[in-house]
């Protein structure tokens, strides 16, 4: 695991740009660094080494000098790959995975992606064919940016390293923001950065001369929903399941440093866990984020897990004056602006796992896409239930079975509970179905946009451009598996593997390893029909039968309980901290230019009062502060809305 920048064209100052490049994102790899430079192209690279300490360097070039390769990430079965190009006579000089790519490319050139089973993003520069292809990994757990200036294509594992190059600037784009207000995260490749992109995953771009070309290499698809399931037996389907994940745990678990995994107490990274602990030779150590508040707090079924599998358990515990004291770096970490603060915990998190000694952890991320575990997908299924009798009072009930969890909704009435939902009006062949009412909910924290950002604005619809973005199948799809192609395929890399993974993680110099997004599961799951994922209402069935072979029964057969954080009430009271009250004051918030300062301030006192207690206002309060952080660390205070995206 790494992270890299680099440049394809003519610039002066080669080696002074990397060096200042790879600087930006050292905590990335704070074991070694390098550069490499020739004739209209440069990498630079930050190391931090897993496989093939001894031996990985990089940037890595081949024998003949002809590639060269800078890479972000790791390729699980290289061993397997490796050992397939020695048979047809090749020679190896070093261990690392690294080597293992350029060979491959050197005998396939960029179609060799579709053999690699990893996390990556990687730049090779072919110097016969004078080009640089970049990559990333199928399910886009790690990252990729890019921008060009004066002619020059520049590109890096972080934002931060392009903002060291001349004439880059960082300004705000609104119709980014729109997006983080509605759908959570920016639609790749558009950023929160104006005029800096990101390499959408799955995806090769190839620069030559005077042309760059970006192209998938793969595709999450599913199959049509009249055509009848060649998955039939549940009990099969289940033994190639437990073989798949059994195998992708396997191959996560090389590494030439111990494997740590996380342990939230769900069934998703206990099954993980699980499974790691009987590949160790060592004692497996685990990881925990506990909270001082109970509606947040799995401490309970975390101990349970960690004595039942005998690990050595570490926790942390995360209070919301915890949250608010790192939120800055959490934001200077995820480089846009969030609307919730459960980066913040993983943050913290992170630094436990390095404070123990390790680099690298399992994580069960990925299940809830893969296998539907969220609640939205059990709340659409709801919805089109209650669609079909509109006027029912008894349907609507259903609501409160899926959220016991919110003692607010649980008071609310049948007709609320209806209006809330959208049952009585939503258009059952709407793409975007499942999702309109999270979609709703967000957006209405728009309310607080200024009115220079709403003109701008204006006419401009996040949620119309994500349908636009719709593969032409996906009217063909089952509606479990339209509503899992929007989380897999957006929200996943959009904001979980990147705001909540990869950039917390990496903050720390830390790994995380995700054997759900093995793209053999993931395409083993795609294939499942809807009732082995989600049997009436109960989530991720099929998945529970696998895990009742390992887990403790009170485990395997708990409720999905969603990760959460406190809110607002991280960030106000008695102890409020400088810089909220600096962020959110009238002079800060006229000068960014993008919220209403009146209505930021009835928002910031109604949150003082702790009668801000719906989603609305946690995730404007959240959001605002954190895009008034992004300005500070980012653009300064001068940043605006007044141009168009």
């Amino acid at each position: 695991m790494c992270g890299f920048g680099g440049y394809f064209g003519s610039i002066r100052d080669a080696e002074a740009l990397l060096t200042h490049m790879v600087a930006a994102i050292a905590h990335r790899g704070p074991d070694e660094q390098g550069k490499f430079v020739a004739p209209d192209a440069g990498l630079g690279h930050a190391r931090l080494s897993v496989i093939g300490i001894g031996d990985g360097q990089q940037p890595m070039s081949d024998e003949a000098g002809n590639l060269t390769i800078a890479f972000n990430g790791e390729i699980f079965n290289y061993i397997e790959l490796r050992e397939g190009l020695i048979a047809k006579g090749r020679h190896f000089r070093t261990s690392s995975d690294t080597e293992v790519i350029l060979q491959l490319y050197e005998e396939m050139g960029e179609d060799c992606l579709s053999l690699l089973n990893g996390d990556f993003a990687l730049a090779i520069w072919d110097n016969r064919q004078r080009r640089m292809v970049l990559a990333r990994d199928r399910m886009g757990v790690r990252p990729l940016f890019y921008t060009s200036n004066d002619g020059v294509l520049y590109f890096a594992s972080e934002i931060k390293a392009l903002l060291k190059v001349p004439g880059v600037s960082a300004e705000i784009d609104p119709i980014a923001l729109d997006q983080i207000f509605t759908l959570w995260a920016p639609i790749a490749p558009r950023t929160a950065f104006r005029n800096i992109h990101e390499l959408e995953p799955a995806s090769v771009m190839i620069a030559t001369q005077g042309q760059v070309t970006v192209r998938r290499y793969w595709h999450l698809d599913y199959p049509h929903r009249d055509e009848p399931s060649k998955i039939t037996n549940e009990d099969r389907a289940a033994e190639e399941l437990q073989a798949l994940l059994t195998d992708a745990v396997r191959l996560r678990m090389r590494a030439d440093v111990p494997v740590g995994s996380y342990l939230s107490g769900g069934l998703d990274s206990s099954l993980v866990s699980a499974l790691a602990a009987g590949m160790t030779p060592r004692r497996l150590e685990t990881f925990s984020v506990t909270f001082d508040s109970a509606e947040h707090d799995e401490s309970a079924f975390q101990t349970e897990m960690a004595s039942a599998l005998g690990t050595r358990h570490h926790a942390i515990e995360c209070g919301a004056r915890d949250i608010a004291s790192v939120f800055p770096d959490v934001i200077r970490f995820a480089e846009r602006p969030i609307i919730r603060t459960a980066p913040a915990p993983l943050y913290k998190l992170s630094a436990l796992v390095r404070q123990a000694g390790l680099k690298v952890v399992l994580t069960g991320e990925g299940a809830d896409e893969v296998f539907a575990g969220y609640d939205v997908f059990k709340e659409a299924r709801v919805r089109r239930f209650c669609g079909r009798q509109p006027t029912s009072r008894i349907r609507p009930q259903l609501f409160r079975r899926l959220y016991p969890y919110l003692p607010g909704l649980q008071q609310q009435s049948v007709e609320y509970l209806a209006a809330f939902f959208g049952t009585s009006n939503a258009a059952l062949d709407d793409p975007l179905f499942s999702h309109r009412p999270r979609f709703k909910t967000t957006a209405a924290a728009k309310i607080f946009f200024s009115g220079d950002l709403r003109a701008t604005l204006k006419g401009y619809d996040a949620a119309e451009e994500l349908t636009s973005r719709l593969p032409e199948a996906f009217s063909l799809w089952h509606p479990l598996h339209q509503a899992q192609y929007l989380e897999t395929r957006f929200l996943l890399p959009g904001y979980i593997l990147s705001s909540q993974g990869d950039r917390m993680a990496m903050a720390h110099g830390i790994e995380g390893r995700f054997p759900f997004l093995d793209h053999r599961v993931v395409e083993f799951a795609a294939r499942l029909p809807p009732e082995m994922k989600l049997k009436g209402l109960m989530e991720k069935h099929i998945l529970r039968k696998v895990a009742r072979h390992h887990l403790p029964a009170a485990i395997g057969k708990r409720t999905k309980q969603p990760y959460r954080a406190p809110e607002a009430r991280s960030f106000v009271g008695a102890e409020e901290l400088d810089y909220v009250r600096d962020c959110l004051g009238e002079a800060s918030i006229t000068a960014g230019g993008l919220f209403n300062a009146k209505a930021v301030a009835k928002l910031h006192e109604k949150c003082r009062m702790e009668t801000a207690t719906g989603f609305r206002d946690n995730a404007a309060f959240v959001g605002i502060l954190s895009t008034q952080l992004w300005q500070k660390n980012f653009a300064g205070q001068a940043v605006g809305a007044a141009r168009a995206a």
